[in-house]
């Protein structure tokens, strides 16, 4: 039921967010992007892979330009932040 609690506080948190200014998302989302992957494996481990799997595309969908950001600075780009 803990599981649940955080789940949903995590996505209130992440639609909180979503509403700032772009300058203002960086530290919040940033958070909310290393705590995302915890969720997920806790729901692996609760409910189930496919449970999941599904919690991981809706975090791909909802983080995409954060991770493809990320993805190009890995691969050594330096992309362009939006003003």
């Amino acid at each position: 039921m803990t599981l649940l609690w955080l789940c949903v506080l995590w996505t209130f948190a992440s639609a909180g967010v979503a509403m700032l200014p772009m300058r203002q998302q960086y530290l919040p989302g940033a958070f909310l992007l290393a705590c995302a992957p915890v969720l997920i494996v806790l729901i692996a481990f609760q409910v189930g892979w496919f449970m999941a799997l599904l919690g991981l595309a809706a975090f791909v969908s909802m983080f995409r330009n954060p991770l493809m950001y990320l993805y190009a600075r890995f691969k050594g780009e330096r992309p362009e932040l939006p003003q």
